[in-house]
């Protein structure tokens, strides 16, 4: 961009520098943002690769799973969580879905640090079935 800005050019190839600015300023706010959600992405990918290194060191893939199904299926909101802290837990420390449906939408998963626990059991079943 400072280069468009600053650089040596005479009157006429400065025409279509504006749009090349304006897109240089918008790609240059939203950078942050595309940072975070890679390495957000990154965050799931890599608990995925954590849950099936457990369960080939174990060698016990259903020990894994039925422990993630009890975290998921823990009735109670926890009284010590919060919003600063909510982000720690393996699965949503409110519980405010009550009704059972447990369909996380797409965005939401987006700034997830952890893949929502029916995926993490999903893939390591679909995993046993593989092997």
């Amino acid at each position: 961009m400072r280069s468009m800005w600053w650089g040596r050019s005479n009157g006429n190839d400065r025409r279509g520098n504006g749009i090349l600015i304006l897109v240089g300023i918008i790609l240059s706010l939203l950078a942050p943002l595309f940072a975070t959600l890679l390495q957000l992405a990154v965050s799931r990918r890599r608990e995925f690769l954590a849950d099936a290194s457990g369960a080939l060191l174990t060698r016990y893939p259903e020990g894994l799973i039925s422990a993630l199904k009890k975290i998921a299926d823990y009735p109670r909101p926890l009284t010590t969580a919060n919003n600063a802290t909510a982000h720690l837990f393996f699965e949503n420390p409110f519980k405010a879905d009550v009704s059972g449906e447990k369909k996380t939408p797409w965005i939401a998963k987006l700034f997830m640090t952890h893949p929502p626990i029916e995926e993490r059991i999903k893939a390591l079943q679909d995993g046993q079935t593989t092997q």
